[in-house]
């Protein structure tokens, strides 16, 4: 039978996830290169007591759609859906105003782990590659390094970053043929390709499906062994009109104002 990795629909594509599963979220900070539909369809399923590992702990649709992103959707829709236990994040809150994520924390309802942005690729990046770890000299004499194993090599000091592995990594990407090889487009590339293959299960969700052969082979960026599964997001947007909150109005315009200066 022909390799066909696309699926059907979105709640298809994470249907098989389990309550207390550990996933990746795709993306850097901004919600262009954020798996938005696949956050949606997890959200429906309403698994609970998630580890989420994801470079941001979201902002919030509210926040996109004052910037005019078509699917507005990030982390938060986890976080403040109350699926999330845990959260392993390089930038936990917002510097611009108080996120879910931060309220939570505060309230003792969410644990976190910090790391460092490159810690946290080599991480992911071990369990890709079946290692038991990389050593890194970020974070000695931190926070970062409590609790942690640390080794001497050529007279420097590093710490041992164990790998994440996970069940589901959710990532997003421009391009994508049957077969699951995949193209990003520009700097979404981050850790959604770090990501890709880094799971049980890697899901792609994709602007556009193409025919084989039309992706060059020499261009493409996550060749389709490391994903499992690939669902395209829709021309036409259901239910987009987004309530906007005034709390997410005010942060905003004062953001448009530091921007000014």
């Amino acid at each position: 039978m022909p390799i066909n990795k696309i699926v059907s629909s979105f709640d298809d594509a994470v249907a098989d996830m389990q309550d207390g599963a550990t996933i990746l979220v795709g993306g850097f900070g901004v919600v262009a290169g954020a798996p938005s539909l696949l956050l949606e369809a997890v959200a429906r399923k309403g698994v609970k007591d998630l580890t989420m590992v994801a470079c941001v702990a979201g902002f919030g649709k509210d926040v996109w759609s004052l910037l005019g992103f078509k699917f507005p959707e990030d982390q938060d829709i986890l976080v403040r859906n109350g699926q999330v236990k845990k959260a392993i994040t390089t930038a936990p809150v917002s510097a611009i105003y108080e996120n879910n994520f931060e309220r939570l924390l505060r309230a003792g309802k969410v644990e976190l782990e910090m790391a460092s942005q490159g810690s946290l690729a080599e991480r992911i990046r071990a369990a890709k590659a079946g290692l038991g770890g990389v050593y890194t000299p970020v974070g000695i004499g931190t926070v970062l390094q409590e609790g942690k194993e640390t080794r001497i090599i050529d007279g420097k000091e590093y710490i041992l970053e164990l790998p994440i592995k996970a069940d589901f990594a959710l990532i997003k990407a421009d391009k994508a043929d049957r077969w699951g090889n995949l193209v990003y487009r520009r700097t979404t590339r981050t850790y959604n390709a770090v990501m890709a293959g880094a799971a049980a299960v890697t899901v792609a969700e994709v602007n556009e499906i193409v025919d084989l052969g039309e992706l060059d082979a020499d261009f493409i960026h996550t060749p389709g062994i490391y994903v499992d599964r690939v669902v395209v997001r829709p021309d036409v947007v259901e239910g987009a009109e987004v309530e906007i909150s005034e709390a997410a109005r005010q942060s905003h315009q004062k953001f448009l104002e530091r921007k000014g200066n």
